[in-house]
């Protein structure tokens, strides 16, 4: 499936800003974290984790699918292949990892401790709410790196596919195989 030109570039900018949303989204929860975590006045922690709360209920998991869901339309749609270059498969793999994370250790970590702040209870883990968001931010950090760098070059199957394109691979896919 190859996307025109005007789909391509839809996709590529709802990527990009859902990315970038992401992104920015994560290093906001780092801070509502960070401040949580450190201060010592019971309303900023309250306040903090309740931000933190709003944020990963409203916002991050509709950012991460649209992210995930638009980097695999193009992936699938360019020439770049879902498969085909290992810096393309290394992002789907994070994406699809810290989305999975985002689900099962971050929001469950901030509800637990947004539970027990809104029981007049102090923050139990500072861990609750800071590891997701640095562990988060780390990975769009590297993912934005390699999106602009495209390091490592091709797959196995990349490599495969470009010799099948070019003449002497047809030629050679031809050709019976040597005893």
């Amino acid at each position: 499936m190859k996307l025109s030109r005007p789909a391509r570039r839809v996709f590529l900018v709802v990527h990009v800003v859902a990315s970038a949303g992401w992104l920015g989204l994560s290093l906001g929860l780092l801070a509502l974290g960070l401040t949580a975590a450190t201060t010592s006045s019971p309303v900023a922690v309250e306040a903090g984790v309740r931000a933190m709360k709003l944020f990963a209920d409203r916002l991050l998991l509709p950012l991460a699918f649209l992210t995930l869901v638009s980097g695999v339309v193009l992936a699938l749609g360019t020439p770049w292949g879902l498969a085909r270059h290992r810096w393309v498969v290394t992002k789907f793999w994070l994406t699809l990892a810290t989305t999975t994370a985002t689900v099962f250790a971050l929001r469950p970590g901030v509800n637990a401790a947004v539970t027990e702040v809104a029981a007049g209870g102090a923050l139990p883990d500072a861990g609750d709410v800071l590891f997701g968001p640095v562990v988060s931010l780390s990975a769009y950090v590297f993912m934005t790196v390699i999106s602009l760098l495209k390091p490592w070059g091709l797959t196995r199957r990349g490599r495969r596919l470009r010799a099948a394109a070019t003449p002497a691979g047809r030629r050679a896919a031809r050709l019976p195989a040597r005893s």
